[in-house]
């Protein structure tokens, strides 16, 4: 990548299932973070995919730092030819993990709204734009990275469902509607002194944004059950990021965004204890139950608001 030959000093980063990571110093410039994409998923289940979306997360760095400059680290240098990119490292220090903050309590409802809000932008920049469709017309590895893992593997393991789950994913696979990230989580976004800084953009893939809307959302649900303590707070959130997503959804029908980002979220919460990639957090089977219970509840009365989702989600969980 021409960033030179020696002196380098090599930190591996934890976290990814999919890519190695490496902090790597050199003498005399800006530590820098290497990525290296793999072609099998460090998961349980047998899951690989194409290395070659090391060009999508490039390509889509590049693009969305126009959109919202300082939100995404700078992309330095690029082997595409290797599956692997360089990009600038930002420290801990001063970019915290979102889901670290989420988890110790430090639950901050605007900058979760801010989230929503910051991604709404994202989609209303790159709505029915031909070129970045062109550009970011990778439905095989989005198909092999998250339609499969996350929904068919699930529809297989819930046979009275795979109808509707199948559907969704259908419509999901089909649709060419704004620019999707496809990984927008809270481990995956950091909270910046500018706002969130969005990670790990390998999955993206021109189709549904309420896909994106949905993969976040799921997790501020989950979080309720791994530390019901504070979930008054991930609640609030939740409202506060829909609110702000919604708002900024220039492109479309609110009403019928909402829909699809509902119906995809009962899938994903499901699929987050019965698909190929489970959160890691929820060990306890009855945490997993209360979540397949109310996942299941959601896909088969074909829930349309996030807002009932949330209240009924909450009221349950307080009544375990």
């Amino acid at each position: 990548m021409g960033l030179g030959e020696s002196g380098f000093t090599l930190t591996r980063l934890s976290g990814g299932v999919s890519c190695d990571v490496w902090k790597v110093e050199r003498p005399g410039a800006p530590p820098l973070v290497v990525k290296h994409a793999l072609a099998k998923l460090r998961v349980a289940a047998d899951w690989r995919a194409p290395p070659a979306r090391a060009k999508a997360e490039v390509d889509w760095f590049r693009l969305v730092e126009t959109i919202l400059p300082g939100q995404v680290p700078h992309v330095v240098a690029d082997d595409l030819a290797h599956d692997s990119f360089a990009m600038e490292y930002l420290e801990p220090a001063s970019h915290p993990l979102w889901k670290t903050e989420l988890a110790a309590g430090h639950i901050d409802v605007a900058f979760a709204g801010r989230v929503g809000g910051d991604l709404a932008k994202i989609h209303a920049a790159t709505a029915a734009c031909t070129d970045i469709a062109r550009t970011f017309d990778n439905g095989a590895q989005f198909h092999a990275l998250r339609i499969e893992p996350y929904l068919l593997f699930t529809a297989g393991r819930h046979a009275d469902l795979a109808p509707r789950i199948q559907s969704i994913a259908d419509a999901i696979g089909k649709a060419r509607i704004a620019l999707m990230q496809g990984d927008i989580s809270p481990k995956n976004i950091l909270v910046g002194p500018r706002g969130p800084v969005f990670l790990d953009a390998e999955t993206a893939c021109y189709g549904d944004p309420a896909f994106d809307a949905a993969f976040c959302l799921n997790h501020l649900l989950l979080k309720c059950v791994w530390h019901p303590e504070f979930m008054p707070a991930y609640l609030e959130s939740f409202r506060a990021w829909k609110s702000a997503y919604l708002q900024g959804a220039s492109w479309e029908d609110r009403r019928g965004l909402e829909a699809r980002i509902a119906a995809i979220l009962g899938v994903f919460l499901l699929a987050r204890v019965d698909g190929k990639s489970p959160v890691e957090y929820l060990t306890a089977a009855s945490d997993k139950e209360f979540v397949r219970k109310m996942a299941r509840g959601f896909i088969a009365r074909e829930e349309t608001s996030l807002d009932a989702m949330a209240r009924d989600w909450g009221a349950k969980l307080a009544a375990v």
